[in-house]
């Protein structure tokens, strides 16, 4: 069995997701009070961040924590509808080329993988009527119907994609050496380094000098390329 495996932001989607999941919050007619509960959480962290006294992943992890604990005693329905509206919006604005690739993956017989940090409630819903066999995200904390603030998230970057993907796949058989991987950024690394067709896909700078060293194929995205929705 061949695989395709794709990341979200910036590759999927061709931004990050987190500055549009903050302005969510802070403009969102119901839940908007979380957000100030939000900033209070991150902002030491995030300066201690840009003074290189916080390593990014764990500033990444921390704050997606920060986000979603925000959330407490929100039920299930609401904390789905709130992601279901932001997933509703960017969905009309996905990589062109990578939905391309996509379908052709689909059409040769590949097993499609979608695997990011975002949140699943949101993932969900933009992948619902695209031709992804697996979806993994970062999974959401409920216990009796409402959000567990207490429980720690664990946060789909870095080495875990690569884990969560070997997980889901055991005991199949994967052609590596036929498969595809497209990613944005260095953390994808592992993912990218797995297959034997790794695509760099409007790589940042640390990305984009391992593809150019190892003469990988690279997606750069112009505005043309952005899915216009239906």
């Amino acid at each position: 069995m061949r695989v395709a495996i794709f990341d979200f932001d910036r590759t999927l989607f061709p931004e990050e997701t987190f500055p549009l999941m903050m302005t969510h919050l802070k403009t969102h007619p119901m839940h908007y009070r979380k957000y100030n509960t939000f900033m209070r959480k991150i902002t030491p962290m995030y300066t201690a961040y840009k003074l290189k006294l916080y390593p990014e992943r764990k500033m990444k992890e921390d704050s997606m924590r920060s986000y979603i604990s925000s959330f407490k005693k929100t039920s299930r329905e609401d904390v789905d509808k709130f992601f279901a509206q932001l997933a509703n919006q960017m969905k009309k604005r996905l990589n062109r080329e990578v939905l391309d690739r996509l379908e052709w993956h689909r059409n040769r017989g590949d097993y499609t993988v979608l695997v990011s940090g975002a949140f699943e409630p949101m993932l969900e819903t933009i992948t619902n009527d695209l031709p992804f066999d697996l979806v993994i995200g970062t999974e959401v904390p409920y216990k009796e119907g409402y959000l567990d603030h207490k429980k720690k998230i664990q946060h789909v970057n870095g080495d875990r994609k690569m884990k969560k993907v070997m997980e889901h796949l055991r005991p199949a058989v994967i052609d590596w050496k036929g498969s595809y991987a497209y990613g944005d950024s260095f953390s994808d690394l592992d993912v990218l380094e797995a297959v034997g067709n790794p695509v760099a896909v409007q790589p940042e700078p640390r990305l984009k000098k391992v593809a150019e060293q190892l003469n990988w194929e690279t997606i750069p995205v112009e505005q043309n390329q952005i899915f216009p929705g239906k």
